[in-house]
């Protein structure tokens, strides 16, 4: 943890007690009101930084919260909050504070935006983290949602140019799908689509992120990869699918996908040019004939 000057305020939120849950669980923080409202951070030993900075672990872009807010993180059983010099200083249930022990329910103002703690302790963790995972994944597939994608690689391309590593987009589609769910209905093809973000999650590793961003279209970001990583981990992919047997209706069907690549580059240090160079990629890759991975220069 990082030395602050000293500073001889320090608050004792109010405590609230509720039921104990059965196992362990993460803390967290959620945002009710304001910017990024809905957004999660669970908070473990090592601390939290709450900011409009891309790199902040949660990341609220709105102009009257501070590049780095405040932290949050745990002590044992409890948890605590420090506030990081913020402009609009930090709030805990409408008091201002530099640091304190928080409470269960208890409200975080900064800026604009209203964040709430959840203990680890709290019934209430069960039904946010049911909210969390219906906000953030895509309910067919498992696989984090388009809208949750885009966050994450947005602050993963940030660390990226900051740090000057390498990151890849992979954008994948599945090759004549239509006439799958033309022929079997869209049960049928629900089943396929199952069935193929389960081999992407196989070959995923714990840092890459993987998102279904549309019907059948399916994106994979792999951070710190180069393009002969990243072509590798593809072709591993596209040939696993090829050689599996989708068994739909009782038929024996076989499937494959196309898959194009692109790295981040100076042309490419936002979402939107790195992602538009994968779409060409596999475009191209659809237009040579399916089945294959492409890679955008």
């Amino acid at each position: 943890m990082s030395q602050r000057d000293n500073d001889p305020i320090t608050t004792q939120f109010t405590a609230v007690s509720a039921p104990l849950l059965n196992g362990p669980r993460s803390a967290c923080v959620i945002v009710i009101h304001g910017e990024s409202l809905g957004k999660r951070a669970d908070i473990e030993d090592t601390p939290v930084i709450i900011g409009r900075s891309e790199e902040a672990d949660l990341h609220i872009p709105n102009k009257s919260v501070s590049r780095q807010h405040c932290e949050i993180w745990r002590v044992g059983d409890s948890y605590r909050l420090r506030d990081l010099k913020a402009t609009n200083r930090t709030r805990v249930n409408d008091e201002p504070v530099t640091e304190g022990e928080l409470a269960d329910g208890d409200h975080i103002t900064l800026g604009e935006s209203v964040l709430k703690f959840i203990s680890h302790s709290s019934v209430e963790a069960r039904y946010h983290e049911e909210v969390y995972q219906l906000a953030t994944h895509d309910a067919l597939t498992e696989l984090y949602n388009r809208r949750h994608f885009i966050d994450l690689v947005d602050k993963e391309i940030a660390r990226a140019v900051r740090h000057r590593r390498s990151l890849v987009m992979c954008i994948i589609d599945v090759d004549h799908f239509k006439p799958i769910n033309d022929k079997y209905g869209h049960i049928a093809g629900d089943g396929v689509l199952r069935q193929i973000a389960g081999l992407i999650s196989s070959f995923v590793r714990g840092e890459d992120v993987a998102a279904r961003i549309g019907g059948e279209e399916f994106a994979v970001l792999l951070p710190e990869s180069d393009l002969d990583a990243a072509l590798a981990f593809s072709e591993r992919l596209r040939e696993a699918v090829e050689l599996t047997d989708f068994v739909i209706n009782g038929e024996v069907q076989r499937m494959t996908i196309s898959i194009g690549l692109a790295a981040i580059s100076d042309a490419r240090r936002e979402r939107v040019p790195l992602m538009h160079a994968a779409d060409v990629a596999l475009y191209r890759a659809k237009g040579e004939g399916r089945n294959r991975v492409c890679v955008e220069s």
